[in-house]
C-alpha cells in the first residue's frame, strides 16, 4: 500500500464525517503538499475497489467517503448532511424477498435534519 493510501484510509477512518473528495484532498495536501488533486482520486478510486472504503453516491451525484463499518446513513434532503444510523442488517432478509444472494446494500434515509427543520 502506498503512503497516500494508507494516508487515505487514515484520513477517512478517524474521521466523523463523511468528507468529498476535495475535503480528503485538502487533508492530505497538509501532510503531503506536493500531492496533486488525481492522486487523491486515484487512490480514493482504488480504495473503494479493494472495499477498504465506501463510496456514498447522493442524489445530486456528488460523492461522500466513509469508512467500513456495518451501518446506514440518513441524507438531509435540503443541507446534504449525513448522519449514520445503526440499523439491524437486513441481508438475510433481502436474499429471502428476493430469493437471490445478496452481497451487500446500501440503505439511505432521505430526511430533514433538525437544523433544517428549525
Amino acid at each position: 500500500m502506498t503512503k497516500y493510501e494508507l494516508e487515505i484510509l487514515k484520513i477517512i477512518s478517524e474521521s466523523h464525517e463523511h468528507l468529498s473528495a476535495d475535503e480528503v484532498y485538502e487533508v492530505l495536501k497538509k501532510k503531503y503538499p506536493g500531492v496533486v488533486k488525481a492522486t487523491c482520486y486515484n487512490n480514493l478510486n482504488k480504495l473503494t475497489d479493494e472495499g477498504l472504503i465506501i463510496r456514498i453516491i447522493l442524489d445530486n451525484n456528488s460523492c461522500r467517503y466513509d469508512r467500513i463499518i456495518r451501518h446506514d446513513h440518513l441524507v438531509c434532503r435540503k443541507c446534504g448532511k449525513i448522519k449514520d444510523v445503526y440499523l439491524k442488517d437486513m441481508t438475510s432478509t433481502l436474499k429471502m424477498e428476493l430469493g437471490e444472494e445478496v452481497e451487500s446494500y446500501d440503505l439511505k434515509i432521505n430526511w430533514i435534519c433538525p437544523d433544517c427543520r428549525g
